[in-house]
């Protein structure tokens, strides 16, 4: 009798808990992080090593730009599943975040390490599109002294190309417009444009036409084209 009783109250523990992981993750999918956070919080309780809650912790952290926070998430992920590609991107994301607000010198001391781990992100997921642009941004706006490079950014945006030609063409077109090269980057914008026709692809080639090549009556086509699809 003592043993049902102990699998009921257990039973009702687990119903409880999953509840709660329910419960935040709907209150994380309609953005009302604080609330989110503390219910999985509370979930965590229950269950410490529980790998989607501590990365959503460490998103919402992230959102609330609360970067040692989601190191802490991050790096407990990335250091118990090594080989989760995703887990390493998001450490050196949040590594690299905080990066760009402290001091030069701080920053300094942390580039190897966010490279590091984008780097075997990649090597783990060969498909893993979101690293390759971390890449691509990180070496465009590193100065060449302490490793940026053109070179390897452009080899990450041509490994974006083979994974998706939206991301491979816009990415290019990053590229160019860093370096002022706006007639690449048009013609890099326009393809990407072609492909995707969404929203981001639309806004790439708008901005560039408005804000760089300075040609309203380009830009203005666009939108019209755009809204009237």
């Amino acid at each position: 009798m003592k043993i049902i009783q102990l699998f009921l109250i257990l039973l009702s523990f687990s119903a409880f808990s999953q509840s709660n992981f329910e419960k935040a993750e709907k209150l994380y999918a309609q953005k009302k992080y604080y609330d989110a956070e503390k219910v999985f919080k509370e979930h965590l309780k229950t269950q410490p090593n529980h790998a989607k809650t501590l990365e959503y912790l460490g998103d919402i952290a992230g959102h609330q730009k609360k970067w040692d926070e989601a190191i802490i998430h991050y790096k407990k992920l990335k250091n118990s599943f090594p080989k989760a590609a995703n887990y390493w991107y998001k450490y050196g994301g949040a590594l690299g975040m905080k990066a760009k607000e402290s001091n030069k010198f701080k920053a300094l001391g942390m580039i190897d390490e966010v490279e590091e781990s984008f780097l075997t992100a990649a090597k783990l997921d060969a498909k893993h599109v979101e690293t390759r642009w971390a890449l691509v941004m990180l070496y465009i706006e590193l100065p060449a002294i302490i490793g940026g490079s053109e070179k390897k950014a452009q080899k990450y945006a041509t490994e974006l190309m083979t994974l998706s030609k939206v991301d491979g063409y816009l990415a290019k077109g990053y590229i160019d417009v860093y370096f002022s090269r706006y007639t690449n980057a048009e013609v890099n914008y326009k393809k990407a444009h072609e492909i995707g026709n969404s929203k981001t692809t639309f806004e790439k080639l708008y901005d560039l036409y408005l804000n760089k090549l300075k040609d309203k009556s380009k830009a203005n086509k666009l939108k019209l084209e755009f809204e009237n699809k």
